[in-house]
């Protein structure tokens, strides 16, 4: 796990200046404290940050091959280079190290550009090879791992950060279009970033850069589905389904540095550390983070996976008090508008995980490969409740507000959700996503970027959707998870927090074999019924402690309607008011007011607000 940055000039008379190479490459120091290295030749440079966790000794970049022809920076993990290396040495490579870096070069010189396709990791790479005048970036096939780049004055820059590229000199120009849709999802998704001009290579995608051109291919998608004829049988799938995951983590868990996991007390990672304890000879240690608030708190859960295990293991209380420090830590690592609050707990979790271990294993990707969020269940409800005679469906929601209207407390809140859900069931999937992803009616967030040129948020819902092939709502939820909230918002989060601190996580539930396999599986075996990952529940569940199979979904989640309900957060919010003029006093009375009842909660939305305030003044 490093960080890596890259100037390669179209005008190769034009020398790459070393001076630039060494600022951008110290911009990113938290990516890789352990070492830095260089590489320039004529128009081309390379630098990278090192954080060691495979071959210590040897495992220094840039990285040549014999002849010094290829050259290769690279961030991130291949898991299988063991068994890569051994096939390799069969055909005839020879190896000077054990790294898995060394694995790319000499895969990169058997099949070319097609390497990718052998790699099971994550990684971002950039290989620049000298006999074809050719550079090749790679971002891994689910987005674990983040590349940026931008053509600026005839050359292009790279970097694992927006801010290497800003090292460079490139301005940082906003992209006011993109505001509705960084409100509508709380993340600016790829190929965009909220400045114009630099952009983020795609997952699953490769850019060739030549002498004269720039082309950008895909190299590994989802699988296409029958969706007449998908595996619907429960014994093999339980069976398939916990070997490819064993083996996944016991991939996971090469290093030669100490190594933990996080533990949030949910299925996934728990999972993780039953799996973690059996192959360990030594017990794991395992991270939590708590609240104060019981509503929020999972720690118990967690402990109780501990005990059971007994692994070594830590808690640590995130409190209010931490806002302003996270809000700042968040805007310096993500360089651009992220408004998934979830990054506060990340970032503390990484950093008292940071103080003990180099890498953990993370449950992130669970509910993605296991169509575990709620909103599957809510996908279910949807094409169950549109069998009903339409007049019913019309007049259900309409009855629910009637009979919320004069109750207090959770039940309302609980009721609201109810008309929630079966008001959305009456629209198509995309208009029903909308409904529910902002947190704040679409209404308001187009009142508030009313003045703006945006490319509207179902438009680009639209557009993105167009390459979705699969017909089922459940199965086109699935896709959308996996190809847009997954790189841009879950593992975005996890790659900025945990590298803000110098950690390395790794997702066992986002193998490639077991994403491949899973994709294919009838969603009556993944959701028996309305019961949340029942594979998960059928295959290692008995490993577990009881009470997390009968645990309701918290999610890592922030009080925020609480800590924003405190005396002091309310001159923060009224001079988060005076900061944006696109909050106006109607709409910002609708956000304060609403925030401070029981059965709607916007503390999500306003922290988007905030982290927007914060890159952008």
């Amino acid at each position: 796990m490093c960080g890596i940055t890259g100037i390669l000039h179209f005008d190769r008379e034009k020398k790459a200046d070393s001076f630039i190479l060494k600022k951008m490459t110290d911009s990113i120091l938290h990516r890789g404290p352990d070492g830095e290295g260089h590489y320039l030749h004529n128009n081309v440079a390379l630098g990278h940050r090192r954080l060691s966790i495979i071959d210590l000794n040897t495992g220094d970049q840039p990285m040549f091959n014999e002849d010094n022809s290829l050259s290769l920076v690279f961030n991130g993990e291949i898991y299988n280079y063991i068994e890569l290396r051994e096939e390799l040495k069969r055909t005839g490579s020879c190896f000077k190290t054990d790294s898995d870096t060394e694995v790319i070069i000499k895969a990169y010189e058997k099949w070319g550009i097609k390497c990718q396709n052998r790699f099971n990791g994550m990684w971002a790479f950039a290989l620049w090879d000298n006999n074809k005048q050719q550079l090749l970036l790679s971002r891994d096939r689910i987005g674990e791992k983040p590349l940026h780049y931008t053509i600026y004055e005839n050359s292009l820059i790279f970097g694992s950060e927006i801010k290497s590229i800003l090292a460079y000199g490139v301005p940082k120009i906003p992209n006011n279009e993109l505001l509705e849709i960084y409100l509508s999802l709380g993340y600016i998704p790829a190929p965009y970033t909220f400045y114009k001009n630099i952009h983020k290579l795609k997952a699953g995608h490769c850019l060739i850069i030549g002498r004269n051109d720039i082309k950008e291919r895909q190299y590994w998608d989802l699988p296409e589905i029958d969706e007449e004829n998908m595996i619907s049988n429960k014994k093999e799938v339980y069976e398939k389904f916990e070997d490819l995951f064993t083996d996944s983590v016991r991939l996971r868990m090469r290093s030669d540095v100490p190594y933990g996991a996080f533990l949030s007390g949910g299925l996934d990672s728990s999972s993780i550390v039953a799996s973690m304890s059996e192959i360990s000879s030594f017990p794991v240690e395992t991270f939590t983070i708590g609240f104060k608030e019981k509503m929020y708190d999972e720690r118990y859960l967690a402990k109780l996976v501990a005990d059971k295990f007994n692994t070594n293991h830590h808690e640590f209380i995130v409190e209010s008090q931490s806002f302003n420090e996270s809000l700042d830590n968040i805007a310096f690592h993500f360089d651009e508008p992220f408004g998934d609050s979830s990054a506060i707990p990340t970032g503390y979790v990484s950093k008292f995980a940071a103080s003990k271990v180099k890498m953990v294993l993370t449950g992130d990707g669970g509910d993605e490969v296991l169509s575990g969020y709620t909103t599957y269940q809510h996908e279910k409800f949807a094409s169950q409740f549109k069998r009903l005679p339409s007049f019913v469906c019309n007049k259900f929601p309409y009855f629910l507000e009637l009979i919320s209207s004069p109750i207090k407390g959770s039940l309302k809140y609980y009721l609201n959700r109810a008309r929630v859900v079966s008001f959305s069931s009456n629209m198509d999937f995309q208009s029903r996503y909308l409904y529910k992803t902002p947190g704040i009616d679409l209404a308001a967030i187009k009142q508030m970027t009313k003045d703006e040129k945006v490319y509207p948020i179902e438009e680009y819902l639209s557009d993105f959707m167009k390459k979705c092939t699969y017909k089922d709502p459940f199965y086109q939820l699935m896709y959308l998870n996996f190809k847009l909230s997954l790189p841009d918002d879950m593992l975005t989060k996890v790659d900025r927090m945990s590298m803000a601190y110098s950690l390395e996580t790794r997702t066992p539930f986002l193998d490639f074999r077991l994403i491949e396999y899973m994709v294919n599986v009838h969603k009556d075996i993944k959701m028996k019924k309305y019961e949340r990952k029942t594979v998960l529940r059928n295959s290692l569940g008995h490993k577990l402690p009881k009470q997390l199979l009968t645990a309701s979904k918290k999610g890592f989640v922030v009080p925020l309607l609480d800590w924003f309900k405190e005396d002091s957060f309310s001159k923060k919010l009224y001079k988060l008011k005076e900061s944006l003029p696109m909050v106006n006093e109607e709409i910002f009375g609708r956000i304060a007011n609403t925030n401070t009842k029981e059965d709607k909660e916007l503390g999500n939305f306003i922290w988007k607000l905030f982290v927007l305030n914060k890159i952008i003044n």
